[in-house]
């Protein structure tokens, strides 16, 4: 630090005035991004940090307490659930997603002039307000007048209890999450057309078939691409919060055989925040949330060295 300090004075003393103009009116420029960054961002973070050591209900003072919450939480069989319902939705929903993504992205590549309108057709349910997605695939998913019982019904087969059977509810989520994937299809059609032609020409002559050239020469050229949506996916999967929260606990109805199944990690700690006003807790909860997520990109970046090209890397 002290060696950065020192340049930095180096350089401000043998800069020109135009320099020092330019450099005062680049802090200028980003000086609301860093202001944000402090009064939302890393400030809130210290000071959860903090409330996580204390005993905290909102209408009292702060009271420190040590590592007692985080002892609580090796006890706590609910954030037991919550952590294993989390980990189960990002296991299948993660590949899932990218899977389908990658999928209908191929085929928007082959389309030709009308990848326009479908590429906006399947982007638009990203932008679909969570809320509103909940509700609608609370209906989707209702066992007994559901769209998918009622096609499964036309099929000669019994549809399950998608929003009642605890073995049916987090399936039924994943499903429900699939939805979304719009942005990462557009993420990848970009990633699909940039791959050269030439590769696919090269690979033909050498003979290789469709399911070769799609391994050895698709693959490998959007895998930069894949690697980003999976660290991004796999973020997002464990921080999911909205859709389900609007499903089985927006009537504050409480913990019943079939919610519990839908008892995620995120609707877990907001519940012990607002409505059991226990935010010392809630806020050990969240820094245990933000260690898991670094260590998984952590390991999924080192992971990536194995797997992913970079070209002229």
């Amino acid at each position: 630090m002290a060696s950065n300090s020192l340049v930095a004075r180096s350089f401000w003393g043998r800069a020109t005035p135009l320099q020092r103009r330019e450099m005062l009116a680049g802090l200028g420029f980003i000086s609301p991004w860093f202001i944000g960054f402090l009064v939302f961002t890393a400030g809130p973070m210290v000071i959860s940090l903090w409330l996580s050591l204390t005993r905290y209900d909102v209408i009292n003072p702060p009271r420190y307490i040590g590592f007692q919450n985080y002892e609580r939480m090796l006890a706590d069989p609910r954030l037991g659930t919550s952590l294993f319902n989390s980990f189960y939705y990002a296991l299948f929903h993660v590949p899932l997603a990218m899977g389908v993504a990658l999928g209908l992205a191929l085929i928007l590549v082959r389309v030709g002039r009308a990848a326009g309108f479908f590429r906006t057709a399947f982007y638009l349910p990203s932008v679909t307000p969570a809320v509103a997605i909940g509700t609608l695939w609370l209906w989707i998913l209702n066992p007994q007048i559901g769209l998918i019982n009622r096609g499964l019904e036309l099929l000669g087969i019994q549809g399950p209890g998608w929003t009642t059977d605890p073995d049916w509810i987090k399936p039924g989520i994943v499903l429900m999450s699939l939805w979304s994937v719009g942005n990462t299809v557009v993420l990848y059609l970009a990633a699909l057309r940039n791959v050269p032609p030439e590769l696919y020409e090269a690979a033909r002559i050498d003979g290789a078939n469709s399911w070769n050239q799609f391994r050895n020469v698709t693959i490998p050229m959007i895998s930069g691409t894949l690697f980003f949506t999976l660290v991004v996916n796999t973020i997002a999967s464990l921080q999911i919060f909205a859709e389900v929260y609007t499903m089985y606990f927006g009537n504050m109805t409480g913990m019943s055989a079939a919610a519990s199944a839908g008892l995620f990690y995120n609707i877990y700690l907001f519940r012990q925040a607002f409505e059991f006003l226990q935010m010392g807790y809630a806020s050990a909860m969240a820094w245990l949330l933000f260690v898991i997520i670094l260590i998984l990109t952590i390991f999924q970046l080192r992971a990536s060295k194995r797997w992913v090209y970079y070209e002229g890397g």
